[in-house]
């Protein structure tokens, strides 16, 4: 028996050890991936197809695997056009990363910069004015951009207000932010095809998780009806969020890709990343 496995691992090198190990993890991550997106049953349905030509094959069905493996043939090419949003959206997942990141934006304003965002959107919630923000990270959203209406202005809480003024022209679509500037606003943003999603989810927070969906941005949106918070990111959808949540992870978000080695934002990430029972405990100790 020992002779036969060493015979059997004899041939086995490192090196195949490690393309074992990438491949499967390459797996790994394409199931994943498909979990995570409309396309788990768009691929159920093609391996359904797979299946029955593989039967068909064994059984001599002639007829049936010949249209059967036309389908499959025909299909690789399909896929394609109907998996472009998930095969965008997975690229563009590769193309990030620290080193693709221009972080533009200066250290001493983000905290003035997520203050506005964040009582902006909280004078939204309180007066029921319906709002989405998006926030461009890795993923350049120009395209999107160019729908509206091209502003390139310094981000103020005044500016925001006026763009989600009811009686803006603009106020419908929504507002794109890149780095410390209001890059458009009056955006049309690609609504999600997600079919598990709430019926009573309207048209905003879908165009929300839409744009969530094809890119990396975060877009925080404001129910006109009830004034509620919500946050999508990566296709998902966070409701009933509060001032003080949305500046957390603005906070987490902007200083993300900042350096540890300064000191003085280290101590800030370290605050923001602690439980906050932690520092209650900590504070009646001393």
């Amino acid at each position: 028996m020992g002779e036969i496995i060493s015979g059997l691992f004899s041939g086995f090198r490192i090196i195949d050890v490690i393309d074992i190990a990438i491949v499967s993890f390459i797996i790994y991550k394409v199931l994943g991936f498909i979990r995570s997106t409309r396309a788990e049953q768009l691929a159920k349905g093609l391996l359904v197809i797979i299946v029955a030509a593989f039967v068909s094959d064994l059984l001599d069905l002639y007829i049936v695997n010949w249209i059967l493996t036309g389908i499959i043939n025909v299909g690789i090419i399909a896929l394609v056009v109907v998996f472009q949003p998930e095969l965008r959206r997975g690229l563009e997942f590769l193309g990030r990363g620290r080193l693709s990141r221009q972080f533009s934006i200066k250290e001493e304003s983000i905290s003035g910069n997520v203050d506005m965002i964040v009582q902006a959107v909280e004078y939204f919630s309180r007066r029921k004015e319906g709002a989405i923000i998006v926030i461009e990270r890795q993923t350049a959203l120009q395209d999107i951009a160019e729908t509206g209406t091209i502003i390139d202005a310094a981000i103020s809480e005044d500016l925001i207000e006026n763009i989600f003024y009811k009686g803006s022209p603009l106020h419908d679509g929504a507002a794109i932010l890149r780095s410390d500037r209001v890059l458009a606003a009056g955006c049309v943003l690609p609504l999600t095809m997600n079919p598990n999603l709430s019926r009573d989810l309207g048209t905003r927070h879908r165009a929300g998780i839409g744009i969530s969906e094809v890119s990396d941005a975060v877009a925080i949106i404001v129910s006109e009806e009830t004034g509620i918070i919500s946050v999508a990111q990566d296709g998902k959808l966070q409701r009933f969020q509060d001032g003080k949540s949305i500046e957390r992870m603005l906070l987490n978000m902007y200083m993300s890709d900042i350096p540890e080695d300064d000191t003085i934002l280290s101590r800030v990430k370290s605050l923001l990343r602690r439980n906050p029972d932690e520092k209650e405990t900590q504070s009646e100790e001393n």
